[in-house]
């Protein structure tokens, strides 16, 4: 299975993967290692091109399926595997194939860790085009003053465990980001669903401050999860995202506070966690980037990645501890899962802006990480019409 969530699709994203955990299903890094295509979330013209390219990377035998609301991903499953075992000789699973090597691919490096098909096209401009899409190299300066070949290369928006529409394209010198523009997402056509309750709040409608903390902790642990699987620590991250799903289904916070507290000292006191995200992504809290060059980010992402998912689990400790207040919701005095919220200024604008200064310099293996560490989310640019910044 290789999910792709479209923006606006939140909850049909969440239920694919909750219902992907439960019958055992495994998920594709990659489209070479797929042959089930799930795309979740209403339909997006903007990202016709980029999806249809990475529909061509899945290798045949193959099938793909549409869940547009998550009322309708368990009957996409189902139907996948039918038309999958409609294949000549392919059987009735959807794991499993027998001479899988001999099948034909469609340029199967261009999905690898990089962009599910959206790979460095050869539409940037720059570089000759390859055949499958990808650039020859150019060269030009780098920052020590030498000349090195410099690889135009983009991230999104179709990869797993990353933020739902966004592209990030950068410029590569070695394995070294010289250079990094946000694009801007592509628009939703809905209410961001994880800062749904403030906006709800700010209109008038009645939302109390239990719900808004149940809705946040879902959404710090949607974001563990996501860092933790970039990270490579599956198990835990398995388990932030049965949390999550446990807190959208309304389990009373009783019987969520073992979990919350195991998680937190499970990922808390991870001596190997901490080494890998320390340094990573680092923002200075007076002017945004580690150079001083970036734009201020919303309150709470300062320092670096390790500081961040730290404050993530002491929030969720707190938020779990309050599923049940009655009190109304202030949405303007009561952070949103990303920062403050500001219909006309959503903290994910921030920290998109943060983006291109803090990937400048950064490794391409640490690049997933930054985000991570970040994990904005674009929909609130979209539903708010904010373009990024860098």
């Amino acid at each position: 299975m290789l999910p792709a969530a479209l923006p606006g699709g939140t909850p049909a994203r969440l239920e694919a993967e909750r219902l992907l955990r439960l019958r055992d299903w495994p998920v594709a890094a990659t489209p070479a290692g797929a042959d089930l295509l799930l795309v979740t979330g209403p339909d997006c013209p903007a990202l016709h091109e980029p999806l249809e390219r990475l529909w061509g990377d899945l290798p045949a035998p193959r099938a793909r399926v549409h869940a547009a609301t998550a009322a309708e991903v368990a009957s996409a499953l189902d139907a996948g595997r039918e038309r999958l075992a409609a294949w000549p000789g392919h059987g009735s699973g959807v794991q499993g194939h027998p001479g899988r090597d001999d099948r034909p691919r469609t340029h199967p490096e261009r999905g690898g860790g990089h962009t599910h098909g959206h790979a460095g096209d050869g539409g940037t401009g720059t570089g000759m085009p390859m055949p499958g899409g990808l650039p020859l190299a150019e060269t030009g300066p780098d920052r020590d003053g030498l000349a090195l070949d410099r690889l135009h290369l983009a991230l999104g928006p179709f990869l797993c465990d990353w933020p739902t529409g966004l592209t990030v394209r950068l410029v590569l010198q070695g394995d070294v980001v010289q250079e990094a523009v946000c694009e801007t997402p592509a628009a939703s056509g809905g209410v961001p669903f994880w800062s749904g309750p403030w906006l709800r709040a700010a209109a008038g409608e009645p939302v109390t401050a239990g719900a808004a903390a149940r809705h946040r902790a879902a959404a710090t642990c949607d974001s563990l999860g996501r860092l933790l699987a970039v990270a490579g620590w599956l198990e835990q991250a398995v388990a932030a995202r049965r949390l999550r799903d446990e807190l959208l289904a309304g389990t009373p916070g009783g019987a969520l506070r073992g979990p919350a507290d195991r998680l937190a000292r499970r990922v808390g006191r991870s001596r190997v966690l901490a080494w890998l995200t320390r340094g990573i992504g680092r923002v200075d809290g007076r002017t945004g980037g580690s150079g001083g060059s970036a734009p201020a980010g919303p309150p709470g992402a300062d320092g670096d990645a390790t500081d961040r998912y730290r404050r993530w689990l002491d929030r969720l400790g707190r938020d779990v501890r309050h599923l049940d207040d009655p009190a109304p919701l202030d949405p303007w005095a009561t952070e949103s899962p990303r920062g403050p919220w500001e219909p006309a200024h959503p903290p994910s604008a921030a920290l998109l802006a943060l983006l291109p200064a803090l990937l400048a310099g950064a490794e391409l293996a640490a690049a997933r990480l930054v985000v991570a560490g970040l994990d904005p989310d674009p929909e609130e640019l979209a539903g708010a019409g904010v373009a990024p910044r860098g």
